[in-house]
């Protein structure tokens, strides 16, 4: 398996993940599987600011992730947001723990300051466990702020320090 950046060759398979999780998931609070176009604007819209769009591949997609500038305030130009789906098949076996590690191994090298995730349901042991093993630290929990699936539905809030805090090392995104 290679983390490499997304391609448009991509976007097919991208947006296969993410409809799965959409429809299936508490991951994301979308509740309409959005078209290949939107997800291809989304990844174009994560490109411009310079950020990491990347994709896990083995000669197939087997999960995508990228850091998206968490608010768009100028208070917030040194803080980004993570997301990572990984297809179906592929839960458990490293996808996502690769790609996390790689989109934090960018972020850091572009001197940005804090990586923020914001993980759907209170009950995702998967993406929590994840983000712990990564170094994140748990931060809050938002009750109840989402419904889906005809039930409410936490948000987590997990952040991980990219560099010291150090003005003058630190790069805004875009």
């Amino acid at each position: 398996m290679i983390i490499r950046p997304a391609v448009p060759g991509d976007i097919a398979a991208i947006t296969d993940i993410y409809g799965h999780h959409v429809l299936n998931g508490l991951g994301t609070f979308e509740e309409v599987p959005p078209d290949s176009a939107d997800m291809a604007a989304r990844m174009a819209g994560v490109e411009a600011y310079g950020l990491p769009y990347l994709v896990a591949d083995d000669g197939r997609v087997l999960g995508y992730a990228y850091a998206a500038p968490f608010r768009t305030r100028a208070a917030y130009r040194f803080t980004v947001e993570d997301s990572i789906y990984v297809s179906a098949g592929q839960v458990g076996r490293g996808v996502g723990k690769a790609l996390l590690g790689r989109v934090i191994e960018i972020c850091r090298s572009k001197g940005l300051q804090q990586m923020m995730a914001v993980i759907g349901d209170s009950d995702n042991a998967a993406s929590i466990g994840l983000h712990k093993s990564m170094g994140f630290e748990h931060t809050g929990l938002s009750p109840a702020v989402g419904f889906k699936f005809g039930r409410w539905v936490d948000v987590v809030w997990m952040q991980l320090a990219l560099t010291a805090c150090n003005a003058a090392k630190m790069s805004p995104i875009g």
